[in-house]
């Protein structure tokens, strides 16, 4: 009865709350409030501010594929097409960073420049292209009339942003190359880097024949090491998942029909005048070889073009399981010019591909409600467990695929992904575990610790061995006999390179080598492999007073090319640490 009491009591509260209640929502439905909720995001991403719409993405990646589709011929595997959007996202994030930090810098282009670019002198090579007479002066009259027409005009708006936008990007890539000029000094050290050499004896002491019961460790070692090298056992973000997989291999029918669609195709390709132009425009696997062959000379596969009359097509046979015919264009003795057309057996995207679709999104269905594994037995599908790490696209069970680390870098524990189509099959993934980033325990790197401690005190017993010998004097001869070992001769080192003949790759040692006179002892010097004792018996020291121009020149584009290609990745890498990046893909691309 108290309770009642109570809210007999409290009824007019009550309803001024409701009232306001009510109030609330009526406004906040008025103003659209809850369709912004649930809508999502409108743009791909944000870079410090500025949005990455879906239409220039789009457009980017339309881009990488008609570009792919001249050069190759063939359309884009689901893996590659990950692979080039993931490209074209880069590229939007670099080019909001790069616009954000020209603004910064104030670089701008004026009125007057861009008048200058095209009505100047020295117009854009654009200007200069659409208004260029035959003897390469600009047709000024004709220029003028362009800028005069009023239907012109948005036309001229379009390219004198363009104008400005390619004028400010030469600008900031003047600034950017000017901190990265090439000095004559550097041109002078790499000439004699490639064009100086030596001639050494050495005797080498490998790591290797320190045995490992010659070596005792102790725990405190193990953990000392562990405690002052952390950075050695750092992970990345990695995750434990399983999956369930469907093969796209192509069925007896879809065998049967592309076996049809080059028989169909016989007897245009008999009629076909331009056979290059043939092949090309239905898309053979098999290119247009163009010139004569020895009939000898051929996959035995082709030779029955040996039995064939010129301007004849071959019934339809296999290579590799794939429908080929052949066509003799022309016979020159024992000589032949052919064509082939094959097409590749592929599963049919409709008839196959759909129904395996079909039966992954099915299984992603039920499987996030009935349990993974519980559906995965119902449907009598292999349950596979496999492991990736953050930003290797290499998975075990899987090789290379871009798109299910995509897919697992936003996948929360337990949860089941939408169906991902692989180059050859289709796959669901769960997450059963993800593991952060950081140091990895001692006990799970423990056997890798102790290997590292090994090595390093088989160098330091190596190192003492070859002093010791050392210790009794006389020369390199003396010192091997000693030693037990041989003195090898390697001859025309250079100092440029990375190896030395008959002990590998040995770059600490090479910078040694030139740092001595000839005839004097190195002493004992760590290598990668082994420890090396030896003489310089001759040096070649290049003169860069005898660098030809077309050698200087060489040098100087070369030097410039990597260190702008070093420099744009590192520039990008950093304007991104200090950057404010939202990345929508997962949401608006799902």
């Amino acid at each position: 009865m108290g309770v009642m009491e109570k809210m007999r009591n409290s009824t007019a509260s009550i309803l001024w709350i409701l009232i306001f209640s009510f109030g609330v929502l009526w406004v906040l439905a008025d103003v659209d409030f809850f369709a912004g909720i649930t809508q999502g995001p409108t743009n791909l991403g944000v870079v410090n501010g500025n949005e990455i719409t879906m239409d220039e993405y789009n457009q980017r990646v339309s881009f990488y594929t008609e570009q792919f589709n001249q050069q190759t011929g063939s359309n884009m595997t689901p893996e590659l097409r990950a692979t080039y959007e993931n490209q074209a996202w880069e590229d939007l994030v670099a080019a909001r960073l790069i616009e954000d930090k020209m603004n910064q810098m104030g670089i701008s282009v004026t009125d007057r420049e861009l008048i200058e670019m095209v009505t100047g002198d020295n117009p854009d090579p654009f200007i200069r292209q659409q208004f260029a007479r035959e003897d390469g002066t600009i047709d000024r009259v004709a220029l003028q009339a362009a800028i005069d027409a009023p239907e012109n005009s948005e036309v001229w708006i379009m390219i004198e942003q363009q104008l400005r936008e390619n004028r400010r990007q030469q600008k900031m890539n003047n600034f950017i190359s000017s901190g990265l000029r090439v000095s004559s000094l550097d041109i002078k050290n790499e000439f004699i880097r490639n064009n100086s050499f030596a001639d050494i004896r050495y005797v080498r002491f490998p790591y290797s024949e320190v045995s490992d019961d010659e070596i005792s460790i102790s725990e405190e070692e193990l953990r000392r090491y562990y405690e002052a090298n952390p950075d050695q056992f750092r992970r990345s973000e990695s995750y434990r998942f399983r999956y369930v997989s469907w093969d796209k291999t192509p069925t007896s029918r879809d065998t049967t029909q592309t076996i049809q669609d080059v028989e169909d195709l016989r007897g245009a390709f008999a009629d076909a005048v331009n056979d290059s132009l043939f092949l090309d425009r239905y898309q053979s696997e098999v290119r247009y070889r163009g010139g004569f062959h020895r009939i000898s000379d051929l996959e035995e596969a082709y030779q029955r073009v040996a039995d064939m009359e010129e301007g004849e097509v071959s019934e339809v046979f296999k290579v590799d399981g794939d429908p080929h015919v052949i066509k003799l264009i022309e016979r020159r003795n024992d000589e032949v010019r052919f064509g082939v057309l094959s097409y590749r057996v592929v599963a049919d995207p409709v008839g196959t591909i759909d129904r395996l679709a079909e039966q992954a999104e099915e299984f992603q269905f039920y499987a996030s409600s009935e349990g993974f594994e519980s559906e995965a037995d119902r449907r009598d599908l292999e349950v596979r467990e496999a492991t990736a790490t953050k930003g290797n696209p290499q998975i075990s069970g899987l090789g290379q695929s871009q798109k299910t680390l995509r897919v697992l870098e936003d996948l929360r524990r337990n949860r089941v992904s939408d169906p991902v189509e692989l180059d050859e099959k289709f796959i669901v993934v769960q997450m059963i575990e993800r593991t952060p980033e950081g140091t990895r325990p001692f006990s799970e790197v423990r056997s890798q610790v102790e290997s590292a401690v090994r090595n390093q005190k088989r160098i330091e017993m190596t190192m003492q061995r070859a002093q010791e010998v050392l210790s009794g004097n006389g020369d390199i001869d003396a010192l091997a006999e000693r030693a037990g070992k041989e003195v090898r001769l390697a001859e025309g080192i250079r100092k440029g390179g990375s190896s030395i003949p008959g002990a590998g790759r040995e770059l600490r040692v090479i910078g040694s080598i030139f740092n001595k006179t000839p005839g004097e002892h190195s002493g004992a010097i760590r290598g990668e492999n082994a420890v090396f004792v030896m003489i310089v018996d001759d040096l070649d020291i290049a003169d860069a007073s005898e660098m030809t121009t077309a050698q200087r020149s060489e040098i100087r584009n070369r030097l410039e090319q990597q260190k702008f290609s070093a420099f744009n990745q590192v520039f990008v890498d950093r304007l991104k640490e200090g950057a404010s990046i939202r990345d929508n893909r997962d949401r608006m691309l799902r």
